[in-house]
């Protein structure tokens, strides 16, 4: 297991290596110039060759990547504004702050919105497609694999604004949502993130209902499960001690993509409510051509995809004692 650990672990690290490649290259192949937006109104060709030389874009491309990639893993005392200790993505070209903690600033927004909605979507969608398992062939079970068809069709900036609509500017049953510091009003960190939970998480749980019944349903028909019943065992035992455990393999190798992606920033959720997360500071960062945030944000993201498949691949010997015996 460690060894498998190590091998995935390093595969991660020339994955990220990879993509920071990609990310730089692509970045310079954006039109606009991002010393030209930070020029002003009276820009001439002497500022605008300062601005050049202050952010290191007079230098060709493999430089400025050699430079970034050293100040990532070493940190750097080069800037103007100060040193920058690893790991270093630089400063902002648009904000002229630290990009590690910017990003750090914007993480608890996105941790509370994804972790909030992670609950929600496990709970209601695992449960119902249980039961639409466990219920085959029934109306509850037609009606549950309808429904989630259904609101799995819809999109979340038609819901979002939707539901701003009818509970916030309309009824006024709920405050406009927006992101409190847990420690300091736990209530108002909860009530400003109920509709985005419950909208990013309507989109997930209709998959997790669909995912959830395919994967019980196969597994009743397993041989070890028909030996199990075939031995007097009674339905509700073989249920929840041999199907539930080895339908939850393909459920966690899911969750495990979806909780990376949304820790990574969850776009259209928070570009929809407004919300300060890293999914908004990525769209901000295309806007304004801001290579340092723009990598970090890419590279943040990869890393917590990539962490979190470690972390699944892991957790498949204690959820099915065939993946460890193999």
């Amino acid at each position: 297991m460690l060894r498998f650990l190590v091998r995935r672990t390093l595969g991660a690290v020339v994955i990220l290596f990879l993509l920071s490649i990609v990310t730089f290259l692509l970045f310079f192949g954006m039109p606009r110039d991002p010393a030209l937006l930070m020029c002003g109104k009276t820009c001439n060709p002497t500022s605008l060759a300062n601005i050049h030389h202050v952010l290191g874009l007079d230098k060709s491309i493999p430089e400025q990547y050699g430079i970034f990639l050293k100040n990532l893993v070493l940190g750097s005392n080069q800037f103007a504004q100060g040193p920058c200790p690893a790991p270093c993505f630089g400063y902002s070209y648009h904000t002229n702050d630290p990009v590690w903690s910017t990003m750090m600033d914007r993480l608890p927004t996105t941790v509370s919105l994804t972790l909030g909605s992670a609950v929600i979507f496990l709970f209601v969608g695992l449960g119902t497609g249980m039961l639409s398992a466990w219920r085959r062939g029934t109306l509850l079970d037609k009606s549950v694999t309808a429904g989630s068809m259904v609101v799995g069709s819809l999109q979340i900036y038609f819901i979002g604004p939707l539901l701003l609509s009818l509970l916030v500017y309309q009824s006024h049953l709920f405050d406009k949502p927006a992101y409190n510091n847990f420690t300091a009003d736990p209530v108002a960190w909860f009530t400003g993130l109920i509709i985005p939970w419950v909208v990013l998480s309507t989109i997930f749980a209709s998959q997790y209902t669909r995912m959830a019944r395919s994967a019980m349903i196969e597994q009743l028909q397993e041989e070890h499960v028909r030996t199990a019943r075939a031995k007097g065992m009674s339905r509700r035992y073989v249920f929840f001690r041999y199907a539930w455990r080895g339908s939850l393999i393909p459920i966690v190798t899911i969750f495990g993509i979806d909780l990376g992606s949304l820790l990574g920033g969850a776009i259209i959720t928070e570009f929809t409510f407004g919300l300060p997360g890293l999914g908004m500071l990525a769209v901000q960062s295309v806007q304004f051509s801001d290579l340092p945030l723009l990598l970090g944000v890419m590279l943040f993201s990869a890393a917590m995809i990539l962490l979190f498949n470690i972390i699944v691949d892991a957790c498949y010997a204690f959820i099915d004692p065939r993946v460890r015996l193999s």
